[in-house]
């Protein structure tokens, strides 16, 4: 079996920390100011370097000179090392685990002089359904996300309604999942550009899940849900929506895949749990619809304006008052008199009347797919 070199180094610190995360990270030698950063979120029952190893985006980083972040979830946050992408403390706009990772994500760009304009996230599963969070959340940080085997945003707000997405997704008008994106900023500019990726045969996050992040994100664009583009992507069915001239939408549906990342074993990568031989290397592909190996003269310009430029504020920690503050949390925003950079605030909060991670990890075991 071939076997990858660890490239990730771990960073101790990197800010606010509500969500409790670890960070991993790797920035290539020679790294040229302007490069462009990829978010990886790993699914249950795996971890940082593991998904690494399998998926290969450290060693395609060395090759086409980006960088890479991995935020990893602890077991404390969740037994079977899903990202709480179904909690409220965990998923909106500057709150719990995504803050942490938008925090990440600033340590990265300052560190390392990164283009603030070719921030890209990916993540299967769970990490794909907090892929979708983030970019509902940060809309003005990425230029665009792919989702593999992952659900839309404003699916769920529980550990039951997880289930119930994962397995029996509702059928929502285009409007209604539109609105679950929008509601979570008051972005006004060009939304992420998305791409979605589901196997055929999967059993653990039914199909259909990919037909509504599609419509979501058609939504969100403006884009007409008939006006797309279909090839053949390797021997699997691809569909493009253009708007302006722009590609914002992809949508790729491998034949016959279960519940995994597809990957490709001629690329050099390698089968795991939950990262599966499909002929078809979604790492590469996901890359080149984030465009990695085009480096152009204005990424170097944009990281001298951005460093010359007035510092950006930091996300607030406080929900924005629109939206509903949940029973744990107390009225300025913590959980029983702490703040939410405290990354054991919301783990304290009394979410129904089971451990969620417990509950989680129980349920994957029964389904076979965690021991």
């Amino acid at each position: 079996m071939t076997r990858r070199r660890d490239r990730l180094t771990e960073v101790e610190s990197f800010g606010p920390n509500p969500g409790g995360l670890r960070m991993l990270a790797y920035a290539p030698p020679n790294l040229v100011a302007g490069a462009p950063l990829v978010v990886v979120l790993h699914g249950c029952s795996q971890n940082a370097r593991g998904y690494d190893r399998n998926a290969g985006w450290t060693s395609l980083a060395e090759q086409l000179g980006f960088a890479v972040l991995y935020p990893e979830q602890r077991a404390a946050n969740n037994a079977a090392g899903c990202f709480n992408w179904f909690l409220t403390a965990d998923k909106a706009r500057g709150l719990g685990e995504t803050r942490s990772i938008r925090e990440m994500i600033e340590t990265m760009t300052k560190t390392h002089r990164l283009c603030r304009g070719r921030i890209f996230v990916t993540g299967l599963s769970a990490g794909g359904a907090m892929a979708a969070a983030l970019l509902a959340d940060y809309p003005e940080v990425f230029s665009a996300g792919a989702i593999i085997a992952g659900l839309p945003c404003g699916v769920a707000a529980s550990v039951q309604e997880a289930f119930d997405a994962m397995a029996r997704p509702a059928e929502r008008t285009p409007e209604e999942l539109g609105d679950a994106v929008r509601a979570n900023s008051s972005h006004d500019g060009l939304w992420p550009r998305v791409a979605v990726w589901h196997g055929t045969a999967d059993a653990t996050v039914a199909p259909r899940n990919a037909d509504e992040l599609v419509k979501q994100w058609l939504n969100v664009h403006g884009a007409p849900a008939e006006d797309f583009r279909e090839e053949l992507f390797d021997g699997h069915r691809r569909r493009v929506w253009r708007v302006d001239g722009r590609d914002v939408v992809e949508s790729v549906l491998v034949a016959g895949l279960g519940h995994g990342a597809p990957l490709d074993a001629r690329m050099g990568e390698v089968k795991g749990p939950f990262m599966l031989e499909a002929g078809i290397s979604s790492t590469r592909r996901i890359a080149a619809f984030f465009k990695l190996d085009v480096l152009t003269p204005t990424d170097a310009t944009m990281v001298a304006e951005q460093e010359t430029a007035a510092p950006r504020p930091r996300p607030s920690a406080k929900r924005p008052p629109e939206r509903p503050v949940p029973e744990a949390l107390s009225p300025d925003g913590g959980v029983d008199g702490r703040q939410p950079d405290d990354p054991k605030a919301f783990r304290s909060a009394p979410i129904g009347r089971f451990d969620i991670g417990a509950t989680i990890a129980k349920a994957l075991r029964a389904a076979g797919l965690m021991r």
